[in-house]
């Protein structure tokens, strides 16, 4: 049986939520809302979208109790998150949200416990989370392929794009907050943050973030939309390796880094350094992430890898954040 799907917004990112499910043998998408036309048209256009099987709306209202819906795919601004994702739930739709699912951690809360009340799937597009590389990534580590997690780091940069709603922590962090968490199978207790202000007031183009975990771990991130060098990549560092990340090398994206000390009197001696490539499987993250979600829907069994309260606890570490960032860098603790 085919699922329903109400997709809302076709922006840049939309559009691809369009491509996925138009094609999908279990989905069919029975309406697209966007308040510009020529958005509309362009989709309309860009996929052959047959209008007498496909509504094309320029707002919720208009289509939200068509009797074909069963799941609907949020891809406003963050800011419109949860009036629309909360009246979703409340007329019996799955979800499926772009990241992150609020900005308000209280409200992440609610959405998360309503979808339970609900008996619906509550799903957060963390992405990277779907990602081979990072799905085999978190085998290495759980296997110990690196012996114990010493500490982390990530950079993440560009020259744009520049968002005028968030702040470069918001757009950027909660990629490689998600990814150190998922591979860890831990949440920081600690956070840290600094910025610099350069293009816009009070929105940081550039930020030096610090996550601590239980245990001692820490992961230094870089984010920054302010710097032609393009960059995506993160490692940990253990005690008989690194595990690295790099989103940019298309040929081996996931490499481990071997190599210790030898010990003569005073000297450490660099021995047994070599590079691995390491295999990982074929296939396109968003992809597999909508298939994740008509997976749910059609099991009635909530996500173990994005759900509603994964994406609760970025947001709190990500507000954290924030009050470290106007803080000046003031340690902050997650409660």
């Amino acid at each position: 049986m085919s699922t329903g799907i109400a997709i809302l917004g076709v922006g840049r990112w939309g559009v691809h939520y369009v491509r996925h499910f138009s094609q999908h043998p279990s989905a069919q998408v029975v309406a697209i809302v966007d308040p510009s036309p020529e958005k509309l048209r362009l989709c309309r256009d860009q996929f052959n979208l047959d209008t007498n099987k496909v509504i094309l709306a320029n707002d919720w209202e208009s289509i939200r109790n068509h009797p074909e819906i069963s799941a609907v795919v949020v891809v406003t601004p963050a800011i419109s998150h949860y009036p629309l994702i909360k009246d979703a739930l409340n007329l019996g739709y799955h979800v499926l949200a772009e990241k992150p699912l609020t900005l308000n951690p209280q409200e992440c809360g609610e959405l998360t416990e309503l979808a339970a009340k609900k008996q619906r799937i509550l799903l957060v597009d963390h992405t990277y989370l779907f990602h081979p590389a990072v799905i085999t990534g978190q085998k290495v580590l759980q296997s110990g392929g690196i012996g114990k997690p010493l500490y982390g780091y990530a950079t993440r940069t560009h020259l744009g794009p520049v968002r005028q709603d968030v702040s470069a922590l918001w757009d950027l962090a909660i990629h490689d907050i998600s990814i150190f968490n998922h591979w860890l199978n831990s949440t920081p207790v600690l956070v840290q943050a600094r910025g610099t202000f350069w293009l816009q007031p009070n929105l940081a183009d550039l930020v030096w973030l610090t996550l601590i975990y239980g245990d001692g771990f820490q992961a230094t991130i870089h984010l920054c939309w302010l710097n032609p060098d393009k960059q995506r990549r993160l490692g940990i560092v253990g005690s008989e390796g690194t595990l690295i990340f790099n989103e940019l090398d298309s040929r081996s994206p996931l490499t481990r880094q071997k190599g210790d000390f030898e010990r003569q009197e005073a000297y450490f001696i660099p021995r047994g350094q070599e590079t691995e490539s390491i295999p990982i499987a074929d296939g396109e993250p968003l992809k597999a992430l909508c298939e994740h979600f008509l997976e749910s829907v059609a099991t009635g069994v909530d996500s173990p890898v994005s759900s509603g309260s994964v994406g609760t606890e970025l947001v709190k570490i990500l507000q954290a954040a924030e009050l470290s960032l106007a803080r000046v860098g003031e340690i902050v603790r997650l409660e």
